[in-house]
């Protein structure tokens, strides 16, 4: 069974960094395109950055020339480097395949 385990979330402040990873248990992952989502209280999940096998990215208007979603073929992990962080990127973020999501990692962005 397929699993997507994302590690890297934590508390920083405004301004600050952090990077996501994502580790697939998948054989053939680099043929799949990956992404992240983020959930907050209250509000709907948004896909915040995907990556296709071919190298290209997408990014939510939200997020764009802040993260970076990045993906090492040979390791079956995808990355979200996350910078300039804000209060409003506090949120779940689930790493996906686009057919199975992750159990999600907290990131907390203190004002």
């Amino acid at each position: 069974q397929v699993q997507l385990v994302e590690s890297g979330g934590g508390l920083v402040q405004a301004g600050g960094s952090l990077r996501l990873s994502c580790a697939a248990s998948r054989s053939s992952y680099s043929i799949y395109s990956m992404g992240w989502y983020r959930q907050a209280p209250g509000k709907q999940r948004e896909l915040v950055a995907s990556k296709t096998s071919g190298g290209s990215a997408n990014y939510a208007s939200s997020v764009k020339g802040r993260f970076t979603i990045s993906r090492d073929n040979a390791k079956s992990t995808v990355y979200l480097q996350m910078n300039s962080l804000k209060p409003e990127d506090t949120a779940v973020y689930y790493c996906t395949d686009f057919m199975k999501t992750g159990q999600g990692t907290q990131v907390t962005v203190s004002s």
